[in-house]
């Protein structure tokens, strides 16, 4: 990030990420109408969509301030690739998007709001703050509402999860986690405590 190539670079694949969060959220919507949820259930994922909607907005908003905008550069579709891998079933889909990739973003997002901020670019890390702050309330309506699902199934959720990330995800957690950015959204350590490599 220490030169504008490289910061536009990054702010575009953050851009990126949004704009699929955005997609991914209403797909949740409207996927998954048969399976007689509550309509909290609903509620939170259109709140969710509405946030990345305005994270989308505030990056391609400061693209154009570095001079460029989105669509300017490539982009990759991993996070597509994670919908149609999950798309039979709504449980292995809250496992891997909410629990897996957003709770990515809690563990990656602090060093670079510093790695920013250390470079002078405090309208992009201003951003990212916001960004990080509520996508702990994405985090957590995953893993409510994964176990809810795991409730009414008769499922036990930790080995569950793991399971379906085992089986659904193409490669692993990776460490070091964002342990209390985690708790704070209801995703307990013993989740992902077989993926954690920090000493202890």
């Amino acid at each position: 990030m220490g030169g504008i190539a490289g910061r536009i670079a990054f702010v575009h694949a953050i851009a990126h990420i949004e704009l699929n969060a955005i997609d991914l959220a209403w797909d949740i919507v409207a996927r998954f109408t048969r399976l007689d949820l509550p309509r909290g259930f609903y509620d939170d994922w259109v709140a969710v969509a509405a946030d990345e909607a305005r994270h989308f907005t505030l990056l391609c908003d400061r693209l154009v301030d570095l001079g460029v905008a989105y669509g300017d550069l490539p982009a990759h579709d991993g996070l597509w690739e994670a919908a149609a891998a999950t798309a039979d079933d709504l449980l292995p889909r809250l496992a891997i998007v909410p629990m897996v990739l957003e709770a990515r973003g809690l563990d990656t997002t602090p060093q670079a709001i510093t790695r920013l901020r250390a470079k002078g670019d405090n309208a992009t890390a201003d951003i990212l703050e916001i960004i990080e702050r509520e996508e702990v309330a994405h985090v957590a309506a995953g893993v409510r509402w994964f176990e809810f699902l795991c409730d009414r199934r008769e499922l036990e959720p930790i080995p569950t999860f793991q399971n379906f990330v085992r089986d659904r995800f193409s490669g692993t957690p990776k460490a070091p986690f964002a342990v209390e950015a985690r708790a704070n959204a209801g995703f307990r350590h013993e989740y992902y405590a077989i993926w954690d490599t920090t000493p202890a």
